[in-house]
């Protein structure tokens, strides 16, 4: 049995051509702002007091994002947010943010809003307002609200290709977390520019 193509009219072979372009088109442009890392990064485990980790190109040293409490156990109200690597890339050690890093890079900036509640910030991009807070559990979150999605944040991921130490070649960033209206692991792209 041979099959035989359906002719088309000059009107629907334009529109079928058209439609196909489109579609090829928006692919490809779909594949290449994926643009996922090639690194296959750890996920850190049995880290005391984590609210939410960062990942970036091009290596997989971690920042730790923890609950600063002090010896009572209380959050720290003047500091609520410690920031720290894991070396992963090294032997997996814990390390502090140096100067640079902590002012320009990864660090954050918190305000007290009152009520077990903080605003902050990321020191390299202040456009986006993180939340932490106390949760009727007694246990702390950062949340985040993006494409009217508020999100329990997991882990933060920063695509770097190229650039350099001062501007990085920043292509996106990513927030993982569960969506606060319905329980459900999301993620959102954030554009930093």
């Amino acid at each position: 049995m041979h099959l035989i193509p359906p002719t088309f009219s000059t009107p629907t072979k334009n529109l079928f051509f058209t439609v196909l372009t489109l579609f090829l088109l928006t692919t490809q442009t779909w594949a290449q702002t994926k643009d996922p890392s090639p690194i296959n990064f750890p996920t850190p485990k049995n880290v005391d007091n984590m609210l939410f980790y960062l990942q970036r190109d091009p290596n997989t040293n971690t920042l730790i994002y923890a609950l600063n409490l002090k010896e009572n156990g209380s959050i720290n109200a003047d500091s609520p947010i410690q920031v720290y690597w894991i070396r992963y890339g090294e032997k997996g050690q814990k390390k502090d943010l140096g100067y640079i890093q902590r002012k320009f890079a990864y660090g954050i900036d918190t305000k007290a809003l009152g009520g077990d509640k903080y605003e902050f910030h990321f020191v390299s991009h202040k456009k986006l307002s993180f939340y932490l807070q106390r949760y009727s559990d007694k246990s702390y979150h950062a949340s985040v609200t993006i494409n009217n999605h508020t999100i329990k944040v997991n882990r933060l991921f920063v695509r770097i290709q190229g650039g350099s130490f001062w501007l990085p070649n920043v292509r996106y960033a990513e927030v993982e977390g569960i969506d606060e209206a319905t329980g459900k692991p999301i993620v959102e792209r954030v554009s930093v520019k």
